[in-house]
């Protein structure tokens, strides 16, 4: 492990719920400054894959290194201002202000109370997505992406190095999904290293850099030649028959049914 341009290195990963295997002996790199994409069907282990990644589940077997560290020896702290990481749902429970909200994302640099410096931290946070005419908002009164674009906005206020996004547009309509994955894709070409696990291929290859297959639990290696989009891969990876419609450089995905 150690290669210069690595933001995230993974060696003979592998995870079991009880005597269930999820994933076996992943191994792959995330490169820095990239909007990589996590792609498979359901049950391939993306989500467990990207939550392990993120110190949220106890790596067993293997080896993860993020930005150069073993991510097995850093604190909470120290975890948190390299990773920021969006997990597939959030209930909010307390009507806190949407301020409030963004704030908590400053909690490993804050001791004892947020200093002025993380209020407008997290103001600049909430400005970046769109959402400083709701600052003052009860969280649970927004929309569904409303409250996505102020989750984003806490992880941006934690100042990562690399952020982590669990189907991020899940639950939004199509505009809000183009909202935020633009957004995403605003932060990358500002030199943030993002990786996400989607659904839709077609979202992946319209703001993506790079993309990983993940296939029973598995890595999904491309052979010589192919692209991510070709309809010889994704036929294998889905394994459905799908049409794929030339689009700019890319290809756009429409299942056959």
């Amino acid at each position: 492990m150690g290669s210069i341009n690595a933001a995230i290195e993974v060696e003979g990963l592998s995870f079991s719920y009880e005597e269930r295997p999820i994933l076996e002996n992943v191994g792959f790199q995330i490169r820095e400054g990239e909007f990589t994409v996590l792609l498979g069907r359901n049950g391939s282990g993306k989500s467990t894959l990207l939550r392990i990644l993120a110190g949220m589940l106890q790596l067993k077997q293997g080896k993860i290194a993020v930005m150069g560290r073993d991510l097995q020896k850093l604190s909470a702290g120290e975890r948190a201002r390299i990773i920021g990481f969006l997990p597939q749902h959030h209930r909010p429970v307390f009507p806190f202000a949407v301020e409030d909200v963004v704030l908590t994302g400053r909690a490993s640099y804050v001791t004892l109370a947020p200093k002025k410096e993380d209020e407008e931290k997290a103001i600049r946070a909430i400005e970046r997505v769109g959402m400083a005419h709701l600052r003052g908002r009860p969280f649970t009164e927004l929309s569904g992406g409303e409250q996505q674009m102020v989750m984003i906005a806490r992880v941006l206020a934690q100042e990562p190095e690399i952020i982590m996004l669990d189907e991020p547009t899940s639950h939004l309509d199509f505009i809000n999904q183009a909202k935020l994955l633009g957004l995403v894709r605003e932060l990358v070409d500002g030199e943030m290293t993002v990786l996400a696990v989607l659904h839709d291929p077609n979202s992946a290859f319209l703001y993506g850099d790079h993309f990983v297959f993940l296939k029973d639990g598995h890595i999904h290696e491309l052979e010589e030649g192919e692209n991510p989009w070709d309809r010889e891969v994704l036929e294998r990876i889905y394994e459905e028959e799908i049409d794929t419609v030339p689009y700019g450089e890319r290809a756009i995905v429409v299942p056959k049914g």
